[in-house]
């Protein structure tokens, strides 16, 4: 369970955040590599700029732990709305809910959506990006279960590419295994793999 206050896993990298649904992905993709998890209140900067919000907040925590830090942040881009709500995603689902999301798009046939993610790397001098992209559609209802591994609840209203699913009517193996766009990557992921390879390791 994540608290308020440090996690002590390990002494490698710490992860700032307090979304249980990214902890779990997490710690299964850094399975390899020690973690430690940094739940604490972090003043966010109010901007469309997924990476510009990393940044500052994996800044602001090294400035408080002194670790290497990463911090993670995604948007929601709807193509029919000019990207709306793009990277406010907390203050939308906050106003409109997911229900109110499907509400301004009923009816309307186009409804390609996109997750866009920025993990920031700070280890005190320098700071590397990582960025991400999961392309696919909304779904014309809320679906799916509750379940920790879910980031947000826009995982209810979204489809993605290759799937006729939601994100949280997937089990952990479809989600993993998921069909990719050409286009599609994980931060995460680059990261674990920029990581590994800067430190020789091997994935158990």
């Amino acid at each position: 369970m994540v608290t308020s206050e440090l996690i002590k896993l390990s002494n490698e990298i710490v992860f700032v955040t307090s979304n249980k649904g990214k902890v779990i992905s997490a710690q299964r993709q850094l399975s390899d590599i020690k973690l430690e998890i940094f739940n604490h209140d972090l003043i966010e900067p109010r901007s469309d700029d997924v990476r510009e919000i990393a940044e500052y907040k994996v800044r602001e925590a090294y400035e408080v732990i002194k670790k290497p830090c990463i911090a993670l942040d995604a948007g929601f881009f709807i193509e029919e709305l000019n990207g709306f709500p793009r990277a406010f995603v907390n203050f939308a689902l906050d106003t409109l809910g997911i229900e109110g999301i499907l509400k301004q798009m009923q009816g309307i046939k186009n409804r390609k959506c996109a997750f866009k993610e920025c993990l920031a790397y700070y280890d005190g001098q320098n700071i590397l990006y990582f960025n991400g992209n999961q392309e696919g559609e909304l779904s014309t209802e809320i679906r799916g279960n509750d379940a920790d591994k879910n980031w947000s609840d826009l995982w209810y209203i979204f489809i993605p590419y290759g799937y006729d699913k939601t994100f949280a009517e997937m089990n952990d193996e479809e989600i993993n295994s998921r069909v990719r766009c050409p286009q599609n990557t994980s931060a995460m992921e680059e990261f674990v793999d920029y990581y590994r390879k800067t430190r020789n390791l091997v994935q158990k």
